[in-house]
């Protein structure tokens, strides 16, 4: 399985409508597309940034889709107010608790290892971390995307609320510490997002 994501620093007056164009618009186009399994939108409103991710069931599909995905992307990127960041990933992980609900956040961390150590890092974070992440309050789900070539990945987890991500914010940043330890992995970035949509039907993969 892989994904396509796109990051857009948006308008702070344009994020509503972007999930509403991303909802009524961008959904049912990408989903009509073959071989596209769904479609999720994280929103920061306080740093205004905005990701939408496509996931696909090979790598042909994601990368015969650009045609059609490129013009709904400038699109996006129009009602948003800002450029598009692309970046093409390996769904390596992915394990979801329980249905995810309405107003459930997303903490999304962005890391950095050795291209050479990467399988490594998937199969500690599949063997040993996701475990971990299920103790965290309101925990719903959890993925992990890589990119083999340059050795980036993004862990990100869904829960049930912003009040739960809130209160396991000090457990969450410990277990990540441990796992950066471990795994040799370099924290790059990490922000709390709003979940505004997600409508993926990748299967269970942890």
């Amino acid at each position: 399985m892989y994904a396509r994501s796109t990051t857009i620093q948006a308008r702070p007056s344009a994020i509503d409508a972007g999930i509403a164009h991303v909802r009524d618009e961008v959904m049912p186009a990408l989903t009509g597309i073959p071989g596209c399994i769904g479609l999720s939108l994280m929103v920061d409103r306080l740093s205004c940034r905005c990701i939408a991710t496509s996931a696909w069931d090979s790598v042909e599909a994601m990368h015969g889709s650009a045609s059609h995905v490129d013009p709904i992307r400038d699109r996006l990127a129009d009602v948003l107010g800002g450029s598009a960041k692309v970046e093409e990933w390996e769904i390596a992980a992915l394990h979801r608790e329980h249905t995810t609900p309405q107003g459930a956040c997303v903490r999304a961390i962005w890391l950095k290892t050795d291209p050479d150590r990467i399988d490594m890092a998937v199969e500690a974070y599949r063997s040993q971390f996701l475990s971990e992440m299920e103790t965290l309050e309101g925990f719903c789900s959890a993925s992990l995307l890589i990119n083999r070539a340059s050795g980036r990945a993004v862990s990100s987890a869904t829960y049930d609320s912003a009040e739960a991500m809130l209160r396991n914010r000090d457990q969450a940043a410990s277990l990540r510490a441990d796992a950066s330890r471990q795994s040799g992995a370099e924290l790059i970035d990490g922000v709390e997002f709003e979940l505004a949509l997600a409508h993926l039907r990748v299967p269970e993969m942890a």
